[in-house]
């Protein structure tokens, strides 16, 4: 095998660039997962990444469980299993999703390694090179790597504060079959959305399943919060509703543990088989160790009970941020207040870059999301996410309070010397994140 330099005296840091199949030129680290090791270190305060909550979980039944798994199946447990999934675990599944309105049946439940395999495996199987997938604007960071990754186009649509706007969703629609271009899917997070914190309105979401309905446009509807909400029942779920119209993914993730890498998705029986073989040619099967320990939780615990206390305590968490966001951030920032789940979306004053300003932010020992990663077309310059699901609500409000020193100063810089004193790039700003729009 050949690894001389491409030029003489100089080594290329990469000898198999030439040899890398075209796709993974969209294969790129997300900003959260670079701001892992530093938000990691104790003396930062992270407001970045959504990390569940796991210390109200009691792990001494959680061990118990675990190791009567391994003492009376680990023969089971520990061998190969169906691609499809551990069937009580999906009768199970069939359980949670019933909280939601949605009547399923096992057979159609494929278990994936998460809800991002999820992602992954129907991305898959229905997107080739240069299909579109809609979005709402701003959208998941992982599911957008997913969808770069297949070479997809992804084309947002505006959000208010009642989550994907129809007409948006309208406009998006026929401007992209106007360009002769296919859409494969809608992407969708309509309960607690990560990173804008809103949730689709009851209201809204029978016309949103028209239009797609009409369009002949799948849904791909991940809730991976839904059961996370602070004050009323859980939503009804778009798949409630649209049956053969809407694939649902879901997640034990938030609600359980994440270590434990527990998801799935709810397809058409048609689709439903592709699922499955795309995950035999992905993973074989998915862990049966990990399926056979959280059905073991769900059957012998009152997990309904421990949503229950998750609940409460994100519920403390999030007054504790809106409180110090309240009471400390400079004038001309905006957010919204969430019903439920990790996080909230905050917009800064004009002309502030929140992806230049944020080395700024660490050396003041205070980390969050750049508005950027949320989005496909290089929007978000001022925005940001910030998670209150993990720290204490106390580190919360010591995080708002560095953040808002950094604002301050940024925004002093910017009133002494002009654009010349901030960080600011050349990325156009958006109706996306501007202060006062229908997000905050």
């Amino acid at each position: 095998m050949d690894h001389s330099p491409a030029t003489p005296g100089r080594t290329r840091l990469d000898s198999y660039v030439d040899r890398y199949a075209t796709r993974t030129a969209g294969m790129t680290a997300s900003e959260i997962r670079a701001l892992f090791s530093v938000a990691s270190r104790p003396e930062v305060v992270s407001l970045a990444g959504g990390m569940p909550n796991i210390s109200g979980l009691p792990l001494d039944v959680v061990g118990g469980a675990v190791g009567e798994l391994v003492a009376e199946h680990g023969a089971t447990a520990l061998q190969y299993g169906s691609g499809q999934g551990v069937p009580e675990l999906r009768e199970q599944i069939c359980e949670v999703m019933a909280l939601e309105g949605i009547t399923a049946h096992p057979d159609d439940v494929v278990v994936t390694v998460g809800s991002q395999q999820a992602v992954d495996l129907v991305t898959r199987i229905f997107c080739d090179p240069g299909d579109v997938v809609i979005c709402e604007a701003p959208s998941y960071v992982g599911a957008l790597g997913v969808f770069k990754s297949f070479e997809c186009d992804v084309v947002h649509a505006e959000m208010d504060a009642d989550g994907l706007r129809p007409d948006a969703l309208r406009a998006a629609i026929a401007s992209v079959q106007a360009s002769g271009r296919r859409i494969k899917f809608l992407y969708t997070i309509p309960n607690f959305h990560n990173p804008a914190g809103v949730t689709m309105s009851a209201e809204r979401r029978p016309e949103i399943l028209a239009i797609c309905r009409e369009a002949g446009v799948l849904v791909l509807e991940d809730n991976p919060y839904g059961l996370l909400g602070f004050d009323e029942p859980p939503m009804r779920a778009l798949r409630a509703d649209e049956a053969e119209g809407v694939i649902y993914l879901g997640s034990f993730s938030k609600t359980f543990a994440p270590g434990f890498r527990v998801g799935w998705a709810l397809a058409p029986h048609a689709v439903r088989e592709k699922l499955v073989l795309a995950q035999e040619s992905a993973t074989l099967c998915p862990p049966s160790f990990s399926q056979m320990a959280v059905s073991s939780y769900l059957r012998g615990h009152d997990w309904q009970g421990q949503v229950k206390s998750f609940r409460e305590m994100y519920r403390e968490r999030r007054d504790a941020m809106v409180d110090a966001l309240e009471d400390l951030m400079p004038p001309g920032c905006s957010w919204n207040v969430p019903a439920g789940g990790f996080y909230v979306w905050l917009t800064v004053p004009p002309g502030i870059d929140t992806k230049a300003m944020l080395p700024r932010a660490v050396t003041a020992r205070v980390a969050y999301v750049p508005g950027t990663a949320f989005f496909a077309d290089g929007f978000g310059t001022t925005a940001m996410r910030l998670s209150f699901c993990y720290p204490t609500p106390e580190r919360i409000r010591e995080g708002v309070r560095r953040l808002a020193g950094v604002l301050e100063e940024e925004m002093e810089l910017r009133a002494t010397f002009g654009a010349a004193g901030t960080h600011e790039t050349s990325l156009p700003r958006s109706r996306y994140d501007a202060p006062g729009s229908d997000l905050t």
